[in-house]
């Protein structure tokens, strides 16, 4: 079964969660983008929602769907997120932000009562950091500010390279206008602490670390699908 089949699967899944009249967070990434897919036919056929996408890309899907969209600005609280993982441990934590739009998936996230994970069993880890940290940090004085998150990942026993996203021609820039350092761990032994201090470093706008804010994870695999934590 391939990855897009198994993607699909959970999204299918994560529709039993949503309820007429919710206010929903829409993810951002391949998965997630499934999922818009599937609200948007939902959409269609009658289903009462509105949504607040996570970046400009799941922004201008929903909108080519038709599906209601609003802001924080407007409705500071929604019922539930539903978005995609780079890596989800048995704790439900998360490494996101692949795409670069971390910040605003976290920002989503947190003012929703629930966030639900989708993804396929290949994002399943028992230790994260296989896949690199991302760390979105301001343009000014970005310089130091690696040299920072540098310091910081070695005391907290983190080993592995931290470079800036793109080049220093042509960097990576996120929705939000910042830059993004990638750190490649291949394993951190305790997340909850480094997520904690990473986000203590001045310039440091958001890292990938999702540490107590999923409430359920949907895994798609080869033998169908389960759920970590809480049922719909």
């Amino acid at each position: 079964m391939d990855a897009d089949t198994l993607k699909l699967r959970a999204a299918e899944r994560a529709l039993d969660y949503i309820k007429p009249g919710m206010k929903l967070g829409l993810g951002t990434g391949s998965t997630a983008e499934k999922f818009v897919d599937l609200v948007g036919t939902r959409v269609v056929d009658g289903l009462d929602v509105v949504c607040v996408p996570t970046s400009e890309a799941t922004r201008a899907q929903a909108q080519a769907l038709g599906i209601p969209l609003t802001t924080l600005e407007n409705e500071p609280e929604l019922d539930l997120t539903v978005d995609g993982a780079d890596e989800v441990d048995e704790s439900l934590r998360l490494i996101k932000g692949g795409g670069g739009a971390h910040l605003r998936e976290k920002i989503v996230a947190a003012a929703s009562a629930r966030m639900v994970v989708i993804a396929d069993d290949t994002k399943r880890v028992s230790k994260l950091g296989a896949f690199p940290l991302p760390v979105e940090i301001v343009p000014f004085g970005w310089r130091a500010t690696l040299l920072m998150v540098r310091d910081t990942v070695v005391e907290n026993g983190c080993k592995g390279s931290v470079t800036p996203r793109g080049s220093e021609e042509d960097p990576f820039v996120t929705d939000n206008g910042n830059y993004i350092l990638d750190c490649a761990f291949g394993q951190i032994d305790n997340p909850d602490k480094l997520a904690e201090e990473l986000s203590r470093l001045p310039g440091v706008v958001e890292h990938g670390l999702f540490i107590g804010m999923t409430s359920s994870a949907v895994i798609s695999g080869e033998n169908g699908v389960e759920i970590i934590g809480a049922a719909p």
